[in-house]
C-alpha cells in the first residue's frame, strides 16, 4: 500500500493523470480491494496534497491540478470494474452550498456504491432548494451531507433542517463538523462519522431513524437570540474595511506591501471575520481560536510573521467591544496566539 501511495503521489506531483490511473489500476490488480484503493491510496494522497499546500510546498494551482488528477483516478477506477447491484436502499450524497471540496464526498459515494447502495452523487456546492427538489423527486433513505470548511456551518444548519422537513434523515461528515462531530450534533444532524469507511459502515447497517419535526434554530442554538451573529455577518464588509485601515497605523510593515500583498491581506482579514461570525453562530471558542492558530502557521510558512495577527484581533476587539460573546471569542483567540508566539521564541 505504501508503494502505491508513493507512486500516486509522484504522478500527482508530476501532473501526469495517465500514470496516476495506471497506479490505481495496478494496485487493485495486485490484490488491493477497490474500497482500499479509494480510501487508503487516493484518499491518503489527497490528504497529503492539503498538508503540502498548507506548508507552502504546493501552490494553489498545483493543489487544484493534483485534486483534479485524483478525481480523474476515481473515474478510471470506477469505469474499469463492474459495479455491484444496488440492494441496500438509496442515499443522496451532496456538498453544502458554497463547499467546493467535493473529493471527500465523491469518495464516500463510490464506497457506498461498492457496498450495494444506490447513490445519487450531486457533487460540490449544491444549493439547498435544488437539493430539496431532488429529495422530493427521489425519496432517498438518507442524505449524506459533506462540508470541509467550517464557515459553511450556518448554511449546513439550514440545509439539515430543510432536508429533515422532508422526512429525510441527514448524515453529516467532513472536517467542518469537528473532529468528534460536535457541530453535527449541535446542528441537529441525525448521524455523523469521522470518515468515509465509518459512514459506509453505519449506512449499510440499516436505515437511519426518521427525523423529528418542529425543532427551531433557537431550540438548538439559544444564544442566537442576542443577534451578535446577525450583526457581525451583516456588517462583515465594514469590519474588514475598518480593520484594514487600522492596520496601516498599527502594523507599519504593511505600508511597504505591494498591491498584491495588500489584496491578500484584505482577503485574510475577510476570512478572519467570516470565521468569527461562524464561531458566534455555534458559540464555540475553540473553532475561532483554532482557526487563528492555523492561520498563524499558514502565514509563517509563507514568510509572514504570525505576530501580524495580533493587531488584527485587537482592532476587531475595538470594533466589537459592545458584543460580549465576540469579545470573549477574540480574547480566547488572542491568548492562543500569544501562547503560540511565546513557544516559538528562542530562549
Amino acid at each position: 500500500m505504501t508503494d502505491a501511495v508513493d507512486r500516486l503521489w509522484a504522478a500527482v506531483v508530476d501532473g501526469d493523470p495517465y500514470a496516476a490511473g495506471d497506479v490505481v489500476l495496478d494496485a487493485h490488480e495486485s490484490g488491493m480491494a477497490l474500497e482500499d484503493v479509494l480510501l487508503d491510496v487516493i484518499g491518503a494522497v489527497q490528504r497529503r496534497v492539503g498538508m503540502e499546500w498548507a506548508a507552502n510546498r504546493l501552490s494553489v494551482a498545483q493543489e487544484h491540478a493534483a485534486t483534479a488528477i485524483n478525481d480523474r483516478t476515481i473515474t478510471v477506477l470506477s469505469q474499469a470494474y463492474p459495479r455491484p447491484t444496488a440492494h441496500r436502499g438509496r442515499v443522496t450524497v451532496a456538498c453544502v452550498d458554497g463547499e467546493w471540496h467535493a473529493l471527500p464526498a465523491r469518495l464516500l459515494a463510490e464506497v457506498l456504491t461498492l457496498r450495494g447502495l444506490r447513490v445519487d452523487y450531486l457533487g460540490a456546492q449544491v444549493p439547498t432548494p435544488h437539493l430539496i427538489t431532488h429529495l422530493h423527486r427521489t425519496g432517498p433513505d438518507a442524505v449524506a451531507l459533506s462540508s470541509s470548511i467550517a464557515t459553511r456551518l450556518p448554511t449546513a444548519h439550514a440545509t439539515i433542517t430543510a432536508c429533515q422537513a422532508t422526512g429525510t434523515p441527514v448524515f453529516a461528515g467532513g472536517a467542518a463538523f469537528g473532529p468528534d462531530g460536535r457541530y453535527a450534533t449541535l446542528l441537529g444532524a441525525d448521524a455523523w462519522a469521522p470518515d468515509a469507511r465509518a459512514a459506509a459502515d453505519r449506512l449499510t447497517v440499516g436505515p437511519l431513524p426518521r427525523p423529528g419535526v418542529g425543532v427551531t434554530a433557537l431550540d438548538l442554538l439559544p444564544h442566537l437570540a442576542d443577534q451578535e451573529y446577525t450583526m457581525v455577518s451583516r456588517t462583515a464588509a465594514q469590519l474588514v474595511k475598518a480593520v484594514f485601515t487600522g492596520l496601516d497605523e498599527r502594523y507599519p510593515a504593511m505600508r511597504a506591501y505591494t498591491e498584491v500583498q495588500r489584496s491578500r491581506a484584505a482577503e485574510d482579514i475577510a476570512h478572519i471575520v467570516e470565521f468569527l461570525s461562524t464561531a458566534l453562530y455555534i458559540d464555540d471558542d475553540e473553532l475561532f481560536a483554532g482557526f487563528i492558530g492555523w492561520t498563524g502557521d499558514i502565514l509563517a510558512a509563507r514568510g509572514v510573521p504570525a505576530a501580524s495577527l495580533t493587531p488584527t484581533l485587537d482592532l476587531l476587539h475595538g470594533e466589537l467591544r459592545d458584543f460580549p460573546r465576540a469579545v470573549r471569542l477574540l480574547a480566547a483567540a488572542r491568548d492562543r496566539l500569544t501562547a503560540t508566539l511565546d513557544q516559538g521564541r528562542p530562549a
